[in-house]
């Protein structure tokens, strides 16, 4: 279990601001299961969905720069969970899967010019002699609005997303089950996007969000919800 309690580049659990991060959120948890719960509440709701975020550099995904930025994608979230998670001497691993639909706006699926979401992001926490799943991309204002119930995680149990939302509708569809990682494969996920939604709007994104600096790209919890 050791590669999945140390620190790395990415997932940096010895930076004091991480540290800090988890001491605060674990306040008060008397058990692993519990703690992870907290954990995962805590970035789930406090850090919120952006899927505009950069995403082409290694730190994009560091855990210490998801807290200062405070709004992420789904493997950002997942680099922050797994690193709170080596903080308080749970074994964390980031996953990896391939999904179509996702919580997606009419902006984005057009943005992308698709509705497959290839490495979507989630957490394994090492609980009771076992691996559990859980999904803290979506907070629970944005759920609400596009008619999904908040993904809730008892720490003892796989929490990944919905197949259908409150109206019965298609919500998400796994396709495939990519993995697991020690580390953020950041190089693999950049290829494969390459590969899923083109090299020229892998460049176009860099471009945009290089331009745009740290500012916020799209009001995505604004934008229009999806309808199939």
């Amino acid at each position: 279990m050791r590669e999945y309690l140390e620190p790395t580049s990415i997932i940096d659990s010895d930076n004091p601001v991480v540290k800090d991060y988890a001491k605060r959120i674990s306040d008060g948890a008397s058990n692993p299961v519990e703690l992870a719960v907290k954990l995962y509440l805590a970035v789930r709701d406090g850090i919120r969905y952006d899927p505009y975020a950069p995403f082409f550099l290694p730190e994009h995904y560091r855990a210490s720069y998801v807290i200062g930025r405070g709004r992420s994608f789904c493997i950002p979230k997942a680099s922050l969970l797994c690193a709170l998670g080596r903080v308080c001497g749970i074994p964390s691993r980031v996953g990896f899967a391939t999904v179509r639909n996702h919580l997606a706006t009419k902006q984005l699926i057009e943005f992308l010019g698709s509705d497959l979401f290839v490495y979507h992001g989630f957490v394994e926490f090492y609980l009771e002699d076992k691996w559990v799943k859980c999904t803290p991309a979506f907070n629970r204002e944005l759920c609400e609005r596009h008619g999904v119930a908040a993904l809730e995680f008892d720490g003892r149990n796989d929490s990944i997303f919905q197949p259908y939302n409150s109206e019965n509708k298609r919500y998400m569809e796994y396709l495939e089950f990519v993995g697991t990682f020690a580390d953020i494969p950041v190089s693999k996920i950049v290829d494969a996007w390459k590969e899923a939604y083109g090299e020229d709007f892998i460049k176009k994104s860099k471009e945009l969000l290089i331009e745009r600096g740290d500012a916020v790209l799209s009001d995505f919890e604004n934008e229009d919800v999806w309808k199939q």
